[in-house]
């Protein structure tokens, strides 16, 4: 009885911590965006920005990064992604150096812009499957 009195205490302790945990990171979040079928997040300026967007990252089944050559991470970056018949299908600018979407399953072009230098990737979404990009830009 003594055991699984511990296992009990260790679950609810174990699920009070997870709930403080999503509790934060869901205050922190930037707001989402609907763009027709799209739904985004951009931001991670600040610790507990970026802390609470990494926390939630696995959410989403497209992550992009920008960075620079430094390491140095970036914002204020245009981003566009098309079909693969080159159909804008979201124009928005990254508020911080992360990106985060929700799109159906496809092929994409994500395109993105920095310092006069533009940045191409194709991009696959399927289901149960996540990439993420970074967008390495030299400073």
């Amino acid at each position: 009885m003594k055991g699984r009195s511990f296992a009990v205490l260790g679950a609810v302790a174990l699920a009070a911590a997870f709930s403080v945990q999503t509790a934060f990171a869901d205050v922190a979040l930037p707001a989402t965006h609907q763009r027709g079928d799209i739904t985004y997040l951009s931001g991670g300026i600040g610790s507990d920005q970026s802390s609470a967007i990494k926390s939630v990252m696995h959410r989403y089944p497209l992550t992009l990064e920008f960075v620079g050559k430094r390491g140095d991470y970036l914002a204020d970056v245009p981003v566009r992604i098309a079909d693969m018949h080159g159909n804008t299908l979201l124009k928005a600018q990254a508020n911080g150096p992360f990106m985060l979407l929700h799109l159906p399953d496809g092929h994409y072009q994500v395109t993105a812009s920095y310092d006069g230098n533009t940045l191409h990737r194709d991009v696959t979404i399927g289901s149960g499957t996540r990439a993420h990009e970074m967008f390495v830009w030299p400073t």
